[in-house]
């Protein structure tokens, strides 16, 4: 049986066995719970069927796909779920923590993520490959012109490591865009010390207009500027950090 990639779904299968092994090898063991997201033709769901203390299961959108890997592993077919990430409910599947791994595609990686932070108290650690540019992204400290909104909300629940850099010629069809392995650990960060709904939508605004100062990009939030101090709204959203942000959230007035 032949799995075709399809454009549509943002389809570029893993062909070399080496970085196949070197993703599932940067997986801690500490939690024997996890998903692979997207597993595709398999490359990574082979090692990780190999590792008996995993108690793990795949989670494809493809029915073309569901069917290959159902027939290449025939005897997991139970721990092969026909379903969209983005939509599932991931804690009907273990009680307590789960970790993540996946080639991610590049057109739904964010989304992903963002699904994972709505999950963040279940997720130990996530290690994926995605686009080059969005690890760089989401890994970049402070003052990094590439630090952005998913930097800043995945760096406050989880510790980030870019790992490696992956070459375009080691997927079928090759992407135009190399790409990176990278590792989240979640940190000990339960809840942070504000409003993190209020937290979500600072962060959003001031990257949204990240050429503006705090002062502009977040004027139609009431500001209390005596507690937020002059020097946090005189910088760029580039230059805080998580726990930057935090302080602004508490500086607004009727918080």
């Amino acid at each position: 049986m032949h799995l075709k990639p399809k454009k549509s779904l943002g389809q570029h299968f893993l062909k070399d066995e080496n970085i196949a092994k070197k993703i599932v090898g940067s997986l801690s063991k500490k939690t024997p719970n996890v998903f692979e997201v997207g597993p595709g033709t398999g490359v990574l769901t082979k090692y990780l069927i190999a590792e008996s203390d995993l108690n793990a299961f795949f989670i494809e959108t493809d029915k073309d796909a569901v069917d290959f890997l159902k027939n290449k592993f025939p005897e997991n077919i139970s721990r092969i779920i026909h379903a969209d990430f983005l939509k599932l409910n991931i804690n009907n599947f273990f009680c307590g923590t789960f970790s993540i791994i996946g080639n991610f595609p590049y057109n739904i990686s964010s989304q992903i993520f963002f699904k994972i932070l709505e999950q963040k108290e279940s997720v130990d650690e996530i290690v994926c490959m995605i686009q080059k540019e969005v690890a760089e992204r989401i890994s970049s400290p402070p003052g990094n012109k590439k630090y952005g909104i998913l930097s800043v909300l995945l760096q406050a629940y989880f510790d980030i490591e870019y790992l490696f850099t992956v070459n375009e010629t080691v997927f079928f069809p090759p992407p135009k865009v190399k790409s990176a392995v990278i590792r989240l650990r979640r940190n000990q960060t339960s809840n942070l010390d504000c409003d993190e709904e209020l937290f979500i939508k600072i962060v959003k605004s001031a990257f949204n207009q990240r050429r503006k100062t705090l002062r502009n990009s977040i004027k139609n939030f009431n500001i209390d500027k005596e507690k937020s101090g002059s020097e946090l709204l005189g910088k760029r959203a580039e230059q805080l950090s998580v726990m930057d942000f935090v302080f602004l959230v508490k500086s607004i007035n009727n918080y």
